[in-house]
């Protein structure tokens, strides 16, 4: 089953969203540091609810660590950014896929980018609008990879 990667997200209520869509899907949710929260925030803690037991977290003090902890397992890096060069809906989902994220202010680090397999974007219609708030965009490749792969029951 794909995994969801957040690197250096910044806000503790979208982690918390995050991590209660994880919950519900039983996806694993890896966090790679630094963070600009500790994991012991009250506003991570209230987004997450009371799912917080649910959810298979790990954390990863650096990308290298990630990088690490990724080999023992094998699967390919896609990353999901606004200068992805595949449409997201578009892709063929691997269930040995880690889905990579980045921050809500600078998406994913170019060092990041530069290791994934592939780059994924999410369309939007409006020019304007620089991107999606971090949890949608978790939760769009999150159930699309699901959807594919015949998790939706």
């Amino acid at each position: 089953m794909p995994q969801i990667v957040l690197v250096n997200p910044l806000i503790p209520p979208n982690t918390g969203n995050i991590a209660r869509s994880c919950a519900a899907t039983n996806t694993e949710l890896h966090l790679v540091g630094p963070l600009g929260f500790e994991l012991s925030d009250r506003y991570l803690k209230r987004a997450g609810l009371d799912y917080w037991e649910f959810v298979k977290l790990h954390y990863h003090e650096t990308l290298e660590d990630f990088k690490v902890a990724h080999q023992q397992r094998g699967g390919r890096w896609l990353g999901f950014t606004v200068k992805g060069t595949h449409n997201y809906a578009q892709f063929e989902f691997r269930d040995d896929d880690w889905l990579l994220f980045g921050s809500e202010t600078n998406g994913l680090p170019s060092d990041a980018i530069q290791k994934c397999d592939e780059t994924l974007y999410i369309p939007m219609s409006q020019s304007g609008v620089r991107s999606l708030n971090l949890s949608v965009s978790v939760a769009i490749g999150l159930f699309e990879a699901r959807r594919q792969l015949g998790y939706l029951q």
